[in-house]
């Protein structure tokens, strides 16, 4: 099965969460620690070793959440002192793969005049 998340704003929060919270909790977090809107895009909250996500996002009527564990491995965080990092949806592919998305993302594409 293949998850496809679109959205036109994709944020990570730059430092861990209690993953005891919920919607309820992390809904408080987006608006009062982050400043930003619900319904503004997908918010990426990571648990303190990096093991766990959960994505909160709105659909029509509710709220999404979703959990991945890795069950190997750490999930790349990029710091910031803004609180959150931007990501697009190919980002979030890797991240959500276990990826480093932060060296893959700045991996650039050769480009040819002539081939022989």
């Amino acid at each position: 099965m293949q998850l496809k998340l679109s959205s036109p704003k994709i944020w990570l929060a730059t430092s861990a969460v209690n993953f005891r919270c919920s919607i309820d909790g992390l809904c408080e977090k987006v608006q009062t620690h982050l400043g930003k809107a619900l319904k503004d895009g997908i918010f990426i909250f990571y648990n303190r070793d990096r093991k766990k996500l959960k994505l909160l996002t709105w659909h029509h009527n509710g709220f999404v959440l979703i959990y991945k564990r890795l069950e190997q491995g750490r999930f790349t965080v990029k710091m910031s002192k803004d609180g959150l990092v931007t990501l697009d949806e190919k980002q979030l592919s890797w991240l959500l793969a276990g990826l480093d998305w932060v060296n893959l993302s700045e991996w650039k594409s050769l480009e040819f005049d002539d081939f022989y």
